[in-house]
């Protein structure tokens, strides 16, 4: 029983993530970005969204909580260190983008509001290739 409801929710959160990535990357067609890649699975981590602009690679992580701040919060020290690692795997391994800029970025959602997109969400981090 207790597997059952389990089993439920965790699909429910996972129909909701998707739901959320494909939201996140509207937004950022919305804003000029070419999507590359939904949910890329890495041996090192997976990344939420993959899009470009121009010289600079976007490895975005998506969060949906209640609240933005509750959103921006949910990334943590572990998961950043995570899309760290992914997105040097897929510069070092993929010839397209060996010559991008590659930055980490957040988008934001909460019910009832605008997506909130976070370039460079974390510049004590992770940026290669030069400011972009």
């Amino acid at each position: 029983m207790v597997a059952g409801v389990r089993q439920a929710r965790g699909a429910e959160a996972r129909k909701l993530g998707r739901r959320a990535e494909v939201l996140a990357a509207l937004w950022l067609m919305a804003k000029g970005y070419r999507i590359l890649g939904f949910r890329l699975a890495t041996p090192l981590g997976e990344i939420d969204l993959l899009a470009q602009r121009g010289k600079v690679m976007a490895v975005v992580e998506v969060k949906q909580r209640t609240t933005i701040e509750d959103a921006l919060d949910a990334v943590t020290p572990t998961q950043r260190d995570r899309l760290h690692r992914a997105a040097a795997h897929l510069g070092a391994h993929r010839a397209g983008l060996r010559d991008l800029i590659v930055r980490l970025d957040l988008i934001a959602l909460a019910p009832g509001r605008a997506p909130r997109h976070l370039p460079n969400a974390w510049p004590d981090g992770f940026m290669t290739g030069g400011p972009a």
